[in-house]
């Protein structure tokens, strides 16, 4: 398994995000369109970043200072653990209030409060397991 979040690792994300219809159209029927990064809470900066248009992952790779709309960080422990046991909406919003996972750039509270968001930000974590 490569390196968590590493430009091998990205890779793979990318693909399984793309193979996932009900992630890449719900997104799709939003116009979203992002610069995620991924990395570990205490790293002065993320250590991967996808790049998301009209629902498909179209870039990744290491994080390089790209400008990021969100930059989700946690434990390398706590990633572990999502990957294995994807959270649901309850486990996210308590891993949000105990700061197990971090938003360094954007805005989870906005995000959780629209349904068309929520769910497909939830169904990134089950994709990360298939990683």
């Amino acid at each position: 398994m490569s390196e968590l979040f590493s430009a091998d690792w990205m890779a793979q994300y990318v693909e399984e995000w793309n193979g996932e219809a009900d992630l890449t159209d719900a997104l799709g029927k939003i116009g979203f369109s992002s610069v995620i990064a991924y990395g570990i809470d205490g790293e002065e900066k993320p250590r991967g970043f996808i790049s998301v248009e009209s629902g498909k992952a179209v870039e990744s790779g290491s994080y390089n200072d790209q400008d990021v709309n969100w930059d989700l960080r946690a434990s390398e422990a706590q990633w572990q653990k999502w990957m294995s046991k994807p959270p649901g909406m309850m486990g996210l919003g308590a891993a949000y209030t105990t700061r197990k996972l971090k938003f360094e750039v954007g805005d989870y509270t906005a995000m959780m409060k629209q349904p068309a968001m929520a769910g497909p930000f939830i169904k990134t974590f089950t994709i990360m397991g298939k990683v």
